[in-house]
């Protein structure tokens, strides 16, 4: 059962309209933190004084107004949480609808829900917290669920993202290949690299390099 939940917003008109919506549900004790650093000590502070949050839910982006943060978006924070709570359920509540982003959050960061910030937004919130706390089953807001259909994912390495990343910086596959060595990634050989842009260039239907890095830069990926 859902008691305690944190979340992670910087925006107060979004907050105000997420208090009336965990309200509704009658959840018993609800904080509110804009920094994605403070909320990480304040999950970490929770557990160690023996009364953890039950439920995060956060934004992905958050504005700098220049307070010195060392976790700059919600996806670092959720990378932080998961690296000491693993069993922690995670909420993302977002305009991001980039697919590739998504499936980071759900294949390995294992959150328990996504929740697109549209017209039934906060509608959405709260069936996916009622989700989460009745169900296993990943929730994602409808409108988004394409996005991690099977038929529809795309699977790519960190490996294809540091490629294409290269090319959107101008660097030719001789240049790239010499990177890749001296980082120790591998396979670093011309033709290995010239083989793994054919396959990405098909897979994202691009002409040319300059087509799939604008390609890449739609899905979010650089």
């Amino acid at each position: 059962m859902i008691e305690k939940i944190l979340v992670v917003e910087d925006f107060d008109v979004i907050n105000s309209g997420i208090k009336i919506a965990l309200d509704e549900l009658k959840i018993k004790e609800v904080d509110f933190i804009s920094y994605c650093d403070e909320a990480f000590l304040k999950i970490k502070n929770a557990n160690l004084n023996g009364v953890p949050y039950d439920l995060i839910i956060s934004d992905l982006s958050f504005k700098n107004d220049g307070t010195p943060q060392e976790l700059k978006s919600g996806d670092e924070l959720i990378e932080k949480i998961r690296k000491e709570f693993l069993d922690l359920k995670i909420i993302v509540f977002s305009v991001e609808d980039k697919s590739y982003r998504i499936q980071n959050l759900y294949k390995n960061l294992k959150i328990q829900g996504y929740v697109w910030k549209s017209r039934n937004g906060l509608k959405e919130l709260k069936n996916a917290i009622d989700s989460v706390s009745n169900s296993v089953q990943f929730y994602i807001s409808p409108d988004l669920n394409i996005e991690i259909h099977p038929k529809k994912a795309i699977e790519i390495t960190d490996f294809d993202i540091y490629l294409i990343d290269c090319l959107s910086k101008g660097l030719v596959q001789e240049a790239i290949s010499k990177k890749l060595k001296e980082k120790g990634m591998s396979p670093s050989s011309i033709s290995a690299i010239e083989k793994r842009l054919k396959f990405l260039k098909e897979h994202f239907n691009a002409n040319n390099p300059a087509h799939l890095v604008a390609i890449a830069k739609d899905f979010g990926l650089i």
